[in-house]
Formats: C-alpha cells, structure tokens, sequence
C-alpha cells in the first residue's frame, strides 16, 4: 500500500477538516414571525424614543409615520420621541457624534441579545442624553414576505432597549394581514400588531 507523502498527506487532512467545519456550520435562520424574548414593561409613565426603521427590504409607504400613527394612538400616558423630534434636536447640537440612522443592529438578526454593547450602546446614550430618553424602540428590520396567494405581508422586527443599562428588554417579530401588492393596509395591520403587542395592558 503506498502511503502519501507527507506534503500530500497535510493537504488531505486539511481538506477533511474543511469539509467537517463545513458541515457543521449551519446559518441561524433570522427570527421569524411571532418571536418574542422577554416581556415588553409598562411604557406609561416613560419617555420613549422611536428610532426609524433601521432596514427596510421593499416596503412601500412610510413605515415611521405609521409607527408614529400606530403608537400614538394606543399608547396614551407614554411620552414618544418620534424621529422628527430626535432629528430637530441632533441639528441643535451638530458637535455631537450621534445618528437615528445606520444603526449596527446585526446581532438581533442571529440570536438572543440580552444587552447592546458599543457602539449601539454608545449611539443610544448620546441621543438620550439630548432628549432625555429612558427607553429605545428600534424597528430593527421590515421587509415584504410573499404568500402563496401572490399577495405579501410586511414583516417588522423591533426591540426596546433601557437606555441607561444597555439591556434589551423586549425583542419581537410581527406580521400583519397579507394584501396585493401595495396595499397600505399590509403595513397598518403589521404596525398594529406590532403596537398591541408593546402597549398590552392598553386593552383593545
């Protein structure tokens, strides 16, 4: 029997261990519809700042306005800081290194996150610090899913981060009612599902 050089030898163990790594790395999928970590707390009483959508995969229409319309009209005793608000008070202090927008968001695409770290963390303490924000609602990613009718559904993910601490105390995935192509209802049902969830002790 003749036996590999050693040369040829290293190649084919190196080989056998990429096809084994290979093998056992498995993406995670991104969290699907109904996925919910941790309990969303009481807003009323705190001052929570809404960030912009931080991805948006094809969606028509204006997902922050509809966020604003949604919250607001269920979450009564919150004080939201919409993104107009934050915007308005970021070009009254132009020194300071802080954005609503290109938030690293990644890692809520992959697994459980139980607290940001920098510079997510960083970026959310500098704009609370101009608005006195307590808490962070970021919709982490919204994008169109298509059904089997030839409609779509809007899909949003968001979470709500405790400024001071980092911690992420509610992470959730909701998706509304599917509709043709369009369709502003598609978005409004979603960002409904999305809000009673958030808000719900608000009942009905």
């Amino acid at each position: 029997m003749i036996q590999p050089t050693r040369p040829l030898r290293g190649a084919v163990a190196a080989a056998f261990l990429t096809l084994g790594l290979g093998a056992c790395h498995h993406p995670v999928p991104a969290p699907g519809p109904g996925t919910s970590q941790g309990v969303p707390p009481d807003l009323r009483g705190s001052r929570v700042m809404v960030l912009p959508v931080q991805q948006n995969m094809g969606v028509t229409g204006d997902v922050d306005a509809e966020m604003a319309f949604g919250l607001g009209q269920r979450g009564h005793g919150v004080e939201w800081i919409f993104p107009a608000q934050m915007e308005q008070a970021l070009s009254r202090s132009p020194g300071l290194d802080a954005d609503t927008h290109g938030l690293q968001m990644g890692a809520f695409e992959s697994g459980e996150v139980r607290r940001v770290g920098d510079p997510l963390y960083g970026q959310l303490r500098r704009l609370s610090a101009i608005v006195d924000g307590q808490v962070a609602l970021v919709p982490v990613r919204a994008s169109m899913e298509p059904d089997s009718l030839g409609g779509s559904a809007v899909r949003l993910s968001a979470a709500l981060i405790q400024v001071r601490t980092g911690r992420v105390l509610w992470f959730g995935v909701a998706q509304g009612d599917a509709g043709p192509p369009g369709d502003p209802r598609a978005l409004a049902s979603t960002v409904d599902r999305l809000a009673r969830t958030v808000l719900w002790y608000g009942g009905a």
